[in-house]
């Protein structure tokens, strides 16, 4: 049990952490540029985020209202962070939320390479936001795996063998 708490804690924070980064978006990308001014960095990269940090800068100042498009991306990151109290809770019972993540998690690469073009990013960029799903998928494809095992053998769960059997 402890193994796939430590695995959904880890997916958690990283939604947690995709979630929070997305509001401070401008700050962020100025910060951003302003490292990749300081060191060693690929030219094309740096003029992306310095077009990144420009766009976004103006956006914000003549449209601040267009922000309230990745406060709601921010948000859905909490919120489904929150969806895994289920798992944690009773893993066996809510095993379809890691499936249901890991199709997600899947799914980040048909859109990467559909509405990346679309977008106009930089080839070199959709293997960069492809790998949120491939990171993704690895702490949840090693909790589901424990989980199928406790199914099996619920045996191996020491909170499982101490709790009272309702059938006594």
């Amino acid at each position: 049990m402890r193994a796939i708490r430590v695995w959904l804690a880890i997916f958690v924070a990283g939604l947690v952490l995709s979630g929070v980064t997305a509001f401070p978006l401008v700050t962020e990308a100025r910060l951003l540029a302003a490292i990749l001014h300081e060191i060693p960095a690929p030219d094309a990269l740096v003029v992306f985020i310095d077009d990144v940090r420009d766009g976004l800068a103006t956006t914000g100042t003549n449209y601040p209202y267009i922000a309230y498009g990745t406060d709601w991306l921010a948000f859905a990151h909490l919120a489904i962070a929150m969806a895994f109290i289920g798992p944690w809770r009773d893993p066996i019972r809510n095993i379809w939320v890691l499936e249901w993540a890991m199709l997600c998690c899947a799914a980040i690469i048909p859109l990467a390479l559909i509405a990346g073009p679309i977008r106009q990013l930089p080839w070199w960029w959709l293997p960069i936001d492809i790998s949120f799903g491939v990171l993704g998928l690895i702490p949840l494809t090693f909790a589901h795996r424990r989980i199928k095992h406790l199914a099996r053998h619920p045996e191996a769960d020491p909170a499982q063998a101490a709790a009272p059997n309702p059938t006594n």
